[in-house]
């Protein structure tokens, strides 16, 4: 009972089921190519080595929805809905593929004959198929009546046509199923067992008394229903706004696996790599990262920038540049002689270009798909890519634009802060410290001036030099020397390890920087480095190996739980205080350290730790990173006291955090909200000094 084995009109359906096929799979292809060839307008960049690995996280990770069922919660459960949605489909897929193509189109077994592999397949359809159903109202419910900010996003009166239709065809995909199995086996004069659904149906139409005859037509028609939606959904995939079921495979295999830590490498020598004019002047990477957004807009909840009011949105620019290419890439394909005949109409070509075939569009990037106060917005928290379910960059594409306005062309941002960095070594403006007035009277000793030391303490440019977290590099001293531990700084010698300049976009001061250092740590033949700044943890333990600079990096809260873990730093009573702590972005989201800090907060009689709502890897920014830390905030509330008040409700006494930027922007909000009082903010080096039992810091009194 094939409805391919019989004719219409005079038709073979064998006939009519493979040209149809046919023509749907040309038209299916011939818009991807042009979809790939609109990448290949990109620049080259090298994502293909460990093969083996990348294609194990291609099947890996989408299968699994590890990347998507990692952010469900009692507050959302879509996630689930989203992984019910892909494994029911999927299954469908392979059932088509079986019973639709090698079943009907070869003739390869006879369908709809009861057999037990038939049986046993469509009874996990059956149930599939209700998982989808359950799925897919749970969209209609999030998309329509409790639509989450995350989804809210202008769309053109055919998008918003176009999207509940494609809810219905889905939805109607299903039906069909369990239809063409009651019809079909009623026809077949089979009723009883499984699959539970079909054979239910079937025994109603057989009790309803309808002719055989009548049910074979009712299943045919059907199935030819079911099997023209089915090429529908073929063709129009390719050209919908929803991209990613065709390229999310391929851009999680072509996701980055150096360090989370590391930007982009550039090459100073080469302006294209770092000019990003127009949209050619991307990555081919970086436009398939367009392709593969899922529009699930949590990387729009998760931007502190877009969370506080700012006009940065990760997921705008994502979609932007989608968008952006999809209109002006037929002309550049053009203008190289790669023209496609499927661009007519809003191709690129500006109104008035049209006499000209070889001209294409050349509007800015910045500034149509993005703002340039946009790219300056950014905290480059990296909170947008941790929750992609795509693995989209979009941290490291905001990067890149700012790359481009500082050194390609003229912009005013960052420019004391940069000029500092270049004739000062460090980036604040107005200091009367030298980079040793904080260790007057600790008996500290200078790497240069007293010979070697097993342990460098890098102190970063904030706790040298800017007057509260001076006092961290204090108590930091203090609890080495507690335990023993033979260290000793640079002094004089120590210049900013470069974030600063890399994060607003002037690699060329970086790289000065990191080849500068490099060479002074090696001529001191140092093996190992603590420091108490996530960013400079990160920038020497991720990125200066790309410079040849490799050692041994550890972060202080990881060194404190080590000397407190091994007995070399004992505590006398602690001040009986409840804590929060603040996740820094470049120590969580960057290199995966959350848990030592808490260990020590954890491990201290008399602190009680409680967990702000945003916490670890979810955690919110405090507004600093970036090169943030010396622009100014004018759009918008403010990020730090955002955060304020997020500890603020967790009814803490004690903001306790691990990074110096983290220490002062969430100061300035306590003195800005006039919460300084009820509320101290304090590094985990001052809360572990405070309990020594010889410290000077010891007090009880909030001030640390």
């Amino acid at each position: 009972m094939s409805p391919p084995a019989g004719s219409y009109l005079g038709i073979p359906g064998y006939a009519l089921f493979w040209v149809l096929l046919a023509v749907a799979l040309a038209l299916f292809m011939w818009r991807v190519q042009l979809l790939i060839r609109l990448l290949r307008l990109g620049r080259p960049e090298r994502r293909f080595d460990r093969p083996l690995h990348r294609l194990g996280g291609m099947l890996a990770i989408p299968f699994s929805q590890k990347s998507n069922l990692k952010h469900l919660s009692l507050r959302d459960v879509a996630p689930l809905g989203h992984a019910f949605m892909f494994w029911g489909l999927g299954i469908f897929a392979i059932g088509y593929v079986v019973f639709l193509g090698f079943g009907a189109g070869f003739g390869l077994f006879p369908i709809m004959s009861g057999s037990g592999f038939e049986r046993t397949f469509f009874s996990i359809l059956d149930i599939v198929g209700l998982f989808i159903l359950v799925a897919m109202v749970g969209v209609v419910v999030k998309r329509y009546v409790l639509k989450p900010p995350r989804l809210e996003r202008h769309e053109s009166a055919i998008e918003k046509v176009i999207q509940p239709i494609l809810i219905a065809v889905i939805m109607t995909v299903v039906v069909l199923h369990y239809l063409l199995e009651g019809f079909g086996y009623a026809a077949g004069g089979l009723q009883g067992g499984w699959p539970p659904i079909g054979m239910a149906l079937a025994g109603s139409l057989q009790d309803a008394g309808i002719a055989s005859g009548s049910l074979a037509t009712v299943f045919r028609s059907l199935w030819w229903l079911n099997y023209v939606i089915l090429l529908a959904a073929i063709v129009y995939t390719p050209r919908s706004k929803h991209l990613h079921p065709l390229f999310i495979f391929p851009n999680t295999a072509l996701r980055n696996m150096a360090s989370k830590g590391a930007l982009r490498p550039v090459d100073l020598k080469d302006t294209a790599t770092i000019k990003r004019a127009e949209i050619g002047d991307f990555t081919w990477k970086q436009l398939m990262d367009s392709y593969a957004c899922t529009w699930c807009g949590r990387c729009h909840i998760a931007c502190p920038a877009q969370a506080s009011g700012k006009p940065l949105s990760p997921r705008e620019l994502i979609l932007g540049t989608k968008e952006h290419l999809l209109k002006v890439g037929p002309a550049l394909l053009k203008a190289r002689g790669e023209e496609d005949p499927a661009s007519t109409g809003t191709s690129g070509v500006e109104a008035g270009d049209a006499g000209d075939a070889k001209k294409p569009a050349s509007k800015p990037f910045i500034g149509t798909v993005i703002s340039e106060e946009a790219v300056w917005a950014c905290t480059t928290c990296r909170a947008c890519q941790e929750v992609c379910p795509s693995y989209n960059e979009q941290m490291t594409t905001i990067v890149d634009l700012r790359r481009h306005l500082q050194m390609i062309t003229t912009t005013e941002t960052g420019r004391d802060t940069l000029k500092n960095l270049r004739v000062r070594a460090h980036p604040w403006r107005g200091t009367t410290y030298a980079r040793t007035d904080w260790a007057e009277g600790l008996d500290v000793k200078v790497v240069g001036e007293d010979g070697p030391v097993d342990v460098l303490f890098w102190v970063g440019c904030t706790q040298a030099l800017e007057d509260r977290s001076i006092k961290v590099a204090q108590a930091i001293a203090l609890l080495l020397k507690q335990a023993g531990v033979a260290f000793g700084i640079l002094g004089e010698e120590e210049m900013c390890c470069g974030d600063p300049a890399r994060r607003l976009g002037a690699e060329h001061i970086f790289q000065m920087m990191a080849v500068n250092n490099i060479q002074l740590l090696d001529s001191y033949n140092i093996k190992t480095i603590v420091t108490a700044c996530p960013h400079c943890y990160n920038t020497l333990k991720n990125e200066y190996p790309e410079f040849g600079g490799r050692f041994e990096v550890i972060h202080h809260s990881e060194m404190l739980a080590r000397l407190v873990g091994e007995g070399r730093l004992k505590l006398g009573d602690a001040c009986r205080e409840t804590v929060t702590y603040q996740d820094p972005c470049y120590l969580g989201r960057y290199n995966d350290v959350y848990q030592p800090a808490r260990q020590l907060l954890q491990g201290m009689p008399g602190k009680t730790l409680v967990e702000m709502e945003k916490n670890r890897r979810n955690g919110f920014c405090c507004g600093g990173g970036g090169g943030r830390m010396w622009l100014e905030e004018s759009a918008g509330t403010r990020i730090n006291a955002q955060r304020l008040s997020q500890a603020v409700a967790t009814g803490a006494n004690v903001v306790a955090t691990a990074c110096p930027y983290c220490l002062q922007m969430l100061e300035d909000a306590a003195r800005a909200e006039n919460a300084g009082e009820s509320l101290a903010v304090k590094d985990i080096a001052e809360i572990l000094a405070e309990a020594l039992p010889v410290s000077p810091a010891h007090t009880c009194d909030g001030s640390g």
